[in-house]
């Protein structure tokens, strides 16, 4: 049966607290507020790694909520502000209209309804895969789709998908 103890340091030839493994290499820990000796294999519930991971993980979620932020403040957060949402991408020639909010369900369902796959279609319009994918993903801001490209989709599943304001 383990022992609780508040030892401390590196011992060779003592038993794990935890596990009760016998003459095995041990360290001391912290666990549920307890220091005590355990054996390599105990050591991954220090509490103290795990803190640390916490740390990391929380780092990494701020990090993704920034760039959450600072992605809704470039496309769209300005209640159909299109002079801020399209600075930046290169439109002058191709520019992207303003599209229905369910443009993206719209467009997968048309090209489901007319048979065909996301490569089917893009090679029958001319245009690129990507773009297509783009569009059913709700993602053409972003990736830069020209609205040509919605304009031969439209055209070619006879569905509209440009919000006339």
């Amino acid at each position: 049966m383990a022992k609780y103890s508040t030892g401390g340091g590196l011992d060779s030839g003592d038993s794990c607290e935890l596990c009760g493994a016998s003459g095995v290499e041990t360290q001391s820990v912290n666990i549920a507020g307890a220091q005590i000796k355990v054996c390599g294999d105990c050591a991954q519930h220090d509490d103290t790694t795990k803190q640390d991971q916490t740390s990391s993980d929380r780092d990494e979620s701020e990090r993704k909520r920034t760039a959450a932020q600072n992605t809704a403040r470039m496309f769209g957060t300005r209640g159909g502000d299109s002079e801020h949402w399209e600075s930046g991408a290169d439109y002058e020639d191709d520019q992207l209209p303003y599209l229905v909010s369910d443009y993206d369900d719209q467009l997968t369902e048309a090209r489901q309804q007319a048979g065909y796959q996301l490569g089917e279609l893009a090679e029958e319009l001319e245009a690129g895969e990507s773009d297509l994918l783009a569009l059913e993903q709700g993602r053409a801001i972003q990736a830069g789709v020209g609205g040509s490209v919605v304009a031969a989709v439209e055209e070619f599943l006879d569905i509209e998908l440009v919000d006339e304001r």
